[in-house]
């Protein structure tokens, strides 16, 4: 495959989906083919388990129910969408992989790292990005964020995940964290907390490189 797969992470309200807009605008605007895609969803089956892991109707799911429906929608995903596109060398920018399970369901759940690992392994066939943008704000920042999400009626619309406690999301940021340490050569962590033409800026610099190594390889 000689696509580029490229993922952004980080906690809710982080700011990835408008990033990823603007880069896939400059690219675009500079000739490359590129889709953008998100975790859940991005087929028709990945999107029926999206309303489903989601859905605040939900609040009995187990939390191996959950592991096992993020999974799921990833493997239809990865091997619909993504891996055809990589191999129609295409740059695929996706909001959330793998990272997300680790942070969310290993570190915020407490399942074990080993176990997380291996069921994503067989669900994505080993896929890993090239490069992972990741978008780091507090915890009290990314409520604040959330808190201006609302209905036609004023009222805050937060999904199953995002009504967890304070104390599980302060967790799903010590994972990312963790997560980007252990990989420097492939997550770039980004103060999410600055202006968004400026982490634009930051994240195009970077792009602009892995593009011209690309090229060079």
């Amino acid at each position: 495959m000689n696509g580029l797969f490229i993922t952004f992470e980080g906690p809710d309200g982080s700011g990835k989906t408008t990033q990823i807009q603007q880069l896939a605008n400059t690219l675009i605007k500079q000739g490359y083919d590129v889709i953008t895609t998100r975790e859940p969803g991005g087929t028709r089956i990945s999107d029926l388990l999206r309303n489903i892991l989601l859905s605040t109707e939900y609040q009995e799911m187990k939390d191996q129910t959950e592991v096992l429906l993020y999974a799921a929608s990833r493997s239809q995903h990865v091997h619909e969408v993504i891996v055809p596109a990589l191999q129609q060398n295409k740059i695929v920018l996706c909001d959330r992989y793998i990272d997300a399970s680790m942070a969310y369901q290993s570190v915020g759940l407490g399942i074990a790292k080993k176990t997380i690992k291996e069921i994503n392994h067989f669900a994505s066939s080993g896929l890993q990005p090239k490069r992972t943008y990741m978008m780091d704000v507090s915890v009290k920042e990314s409520k604040n964020r959330l808190s201006q999400r609302t209905n036609k009626k004023g009222e805050i619309i937060l999904d199953r995940i995002e009504q967890k406690a304070h104390d599980y999301h302060k967790k799903v940021r010590e994972g990312f964290l963790q997560i980007a340490k252990e990989n420097p050569d492939r997550v770039y962590l980004i103060n999410a907390n600055q202006p968004i033409d400026v982490i634009s800026e930051e994240i195009l610099e970077d792009m602009t490189k892995l593009l011209a190594n690309r090229m060079s390889s």
